[in-house]
């Protein structure tokens, strides 16, 4: 079982925050299930502001992946892990219309009318919300059985293997198929669940040989960008998405994360809070909160990852 979280100021604070920081920190922290909350979050505050920019298209943004982070893409991302109902028909109907009309030639989703090969980063993304809001499961089957024809010879993934030959997976990528198997496993789906669940497992190894964020090589971080915490994190790695991801999805402490609980810990305010880091660039439905001060939403993680694995604690 995760880490439970006893009442604090930091505690108070989160729940002080929008409804949806309100509605993960009981359910992530304090392990309560408050339907009522997560009601609120398509009617009130950020998560009400996202689905109010849905154009009348049934998109956001212009479309399935333009612009970055208000495409239809993204948003359905931010909007799912706001904890926004599964059920909310905006997202689902949204997913419909991306699992229909932007299918690739290889099976899998593919935004590009001129780039023929499929991007995994995409596919596993769109595996987690598309699982999460109910798309249609011989479509969400579709992109798990492209995923799978990417899987790379040292278990993880890369988005360039089948464009560019990549002999070596992303971390970017390994992740954002990760997570779209836990979602995909967890919303009950059985297609080809026994290889998820070895691809899942080798796929988490391949990110704890490299203590999640250091060179196999060299023992050097592969990305000073790796240690600083970011949300939304979008489809970029940080040593806190992943913690939150092993989290998220149960996985047992292990020596290897050692490392990264220190540069998360590391980085606590001596309020108990942890602050933002500068926003990736581009537009977005929400305004960041500005550098260096204390965020919520990276506090709520990385209050469960300390939870979860803080003194070698496994769920």
């Amino acid at each position: 079982m995760l880490g439970r979280v006893t009442r604090s100021p930091v505690l108070d604070w989160l729940l002080a925050g929008d409804v949806s920081v309100q509605f993960r920190t009981h359910r992530d922290l304090l392990h309560r299930d408050v339907p009522t909350l997560q009601a609120r979050i398509a009617t009130e505050g950020d998560g009400a502001a996202i689905l109010a920019a849905r154009g009348p298209d049934g998109h956001w943004g212009r479309g399935f992946y333009q612009p970055k982070w208000t495409s239809s893409h993204y948003t359905l991302l931010e909007l799912k892990n706001l904890g926004i109902g599964p059920g909310t028909p905006q997202a689902r109907e949204t997913v419909d219309l991306i699992l229909a009309g932007e299918v690739g030639p290889d099976g899998g989703l593919n935004p590009s009318r001129t780039i023929r090969q499929s991007d995994a980063c995409v596919n596993g993304m769109a595996l987690n919300y598309s699982s999460y809001f109910g798309g249609d499961p011989e479509r969400v089957a579709g992109v798990v059985d492209f995923l799978l024809r990417q899987r790379m010879p040292d278990g993880g993934f890369n988005c360039r293997f089948n464009r560019a030959g990549a002999r070596h997976s992303s971390v970017h990528t390994t992740l954002s198929v990760l997570e779209g198997i836990t979602e995909y496993r967890r919303s009950g789906h059985g297609h080809r669940s026994d290889e998820l669940a070895t691809v899942h497992s080798d796929a988490v190894e391949l990110l704890l040989r490299h203590h999640l964020y250091r060179s196999e090589r060299t023992g050097r971080p592969m990305d000073t960008e790796f240690t600083r915490l970011h949300h939304p994190s979008r489809w970029h790695f940080d040593v806190l998405r992943c913690l939150d991801a092993f989290a998220d999805a149960g996985v047992p402490y292990d020596p290897r994360m050692d490392d990264a609980i220190a540069v998360v810990e590391g980085r606590r305010r001596e309020d108990g809070t942890w602050p933002a880091n500068r926003p990736y660039p581009g537009a977005t439905h929400l305004p960041a909160t500005p550098a260096g001060q204390p965020d919520r939403w990276i506090t709520l993680m990385a209050t469960r990852v300390v939870a979860t694995y803080g003194r070698g604690r496994a769920p």
